[in-house]
């Protein structure tokens, strides 16, 4: 592959998918500050060098930056794009401190802060509502149509042709609903509520732990009980219907996230799974080759984890200023100024390692560490 075409395959599709998601984010922030009278100062996609730009009526300047790997809004009375106060707050006029963004009530701070992230989750629902509504949402009955000798469907009693209907007491319609509840619960035992004939049956069954490799070599244990189901459709559905779907899709993919994030940090689930800009630009560039549908999937599915990192409580990050505001709260008056830089330092310091061991898993999967290896060897 000649660096032209990784380019166009790889690169440009990262770099637009990313862009549009950290507009998107910012311009929740950009809304809410508006809508609050708080001044906004600049709107940048990316940091750095501006490379292009230009200054609205309002005094706004928006720019594209050099390094397309974020953005930011600063706002009056920032004093830098982490959001972090000016020195010169406290001798601002009646008029200035009306358009401050640290001068505005405490309510209002937080969200103006919240709504970057809410869009976020609210830019994905978006994406899916209109995937489901105009191409389909993939969808499979619950219906066993094959199981696999000795497998753990087999001993437990199911039958092809069986509908299952509930899980430990959930009700699914989905063979998809079934085969995400089975996958995150291996060796334990499931109650399942089966319609054989008409009949309710119960049953119970134990999932098979297997092991899953992905594409870049991570390995993770799953549950399987052997069954197959082939009857699968695509479902458009009305934009009411369609837009529950996609709710109820990003909340699902919201808690296995969460859930990744806690089995990493609690070590039952290997960290090398972390991924940073490179292998999100090489699935980018893949996804991208398929076409607009997986195109838009992968983007809404980034968009609800940026939303979701952006909410950690982690200091320069959306929920670190979350969390000064909740002690804010509780104390009745902001913490000072010295225990806020210190955090911030300590969240940036966070921030910067994650995002370096990230590169470094990006590295190994994707062989250039062996590569440039061999070149010494």
């Amino acid at each position: 592959m000649d660096l032209i075409s990784g380019f166009f395959d790889y690169v440009l599709p990262f770099v637009l998918v990313l862009s549009v998601l950290v507009f998107v984010h910012e311009m929740g922030h950009f809304m809410v500050a508006r809508w609050n009278d708080v001044r906004v100062e600049v709107f940048s996609i990316g940091f750095g060098p501006e490379i292009y730009g230009w200054t609205a009526k309002n005094g706004t300047r928006w720019k594209v930056s050099a390094v397309p790997l974020g953005g930011y809004v600063k706002m009056y009375g920032d004093a830098d794009a982490a959001s972090s106060p000016d020195g010169s707050l406290a001798e601002m006029t009646p008029e200035e401190r009306a358009v401050s963004f640290h001068h505005k009530r405490l309510g209002q701070r937080a969200a103006i802060v919240a709504a970057g992230p809410g869009i976020n989750f609210l830019f994905a629902i978006l994406l899916l509502a209109g995937l489901y509504s105009i191409v389909g949402q993939p969808y499979t009955p619950a219906v066993v149509d094959q199981i696999v000798a000795g497998s753990a469907a087999e001993r437990a009693g199911l039958q092809t042709g069986d509908r299952i209907s509930a899980i430990e007491g959930t009700g699914i319609d989905r063979f998809e609903e079934l085969q995400r509840y089975v996958q995150e619960r291996p060796g334990q035992t499931l109650a399942l509520t089966v319609q054989r004939e008409g009949q309710p049956l119960a049953l119970s069954v134990v999932p098979e732990t297997h092991t899953l490799t992905d594409r870049f070599g991570n390995e993770r244990q799953i549950g399987r009980i052997g069954i197959q189901s082939n009857q699968v459709q695509t479902v458009r559905h009305n934009p009411l219907v369609a837009s529950w779907e996609a709710v109820k899709e990003t909340v699902f993919l919201t808690g296995a996230t969460l859930k990744a994030v806690g089995q990493i940090i609690v070590g039952t689930r290997s960290a090398d799974e972390l991924g940073g800009p490179l292998r999100i630009g090489q699935m980018s560039g893949e996804v991208a080759q398929g076409g607009i549908v997986p195109l838009i999937w992968f983007m809404a599915i980034l968009s609800i984890n940026l939303g979701l990192i952006n909410l950690f409580p982690i200091p320069v990050l959306d929920g670190g200023h979350l969390l000064f505001y909740a002690a804010e709260a509780v104390r009745g008056k902001p913490l000072g100024q010295r225990v806020q830089e210190y955090a911030s330092m300590v969240g940036l310091t966070l921030v910067v390692a994650l995002m370096v061991f990230a590169t470094w898993n990006d590295l190994v999967q994707l062989r250039v560490v062996d590569f440039i290896g061999s070149l010494f060897s």
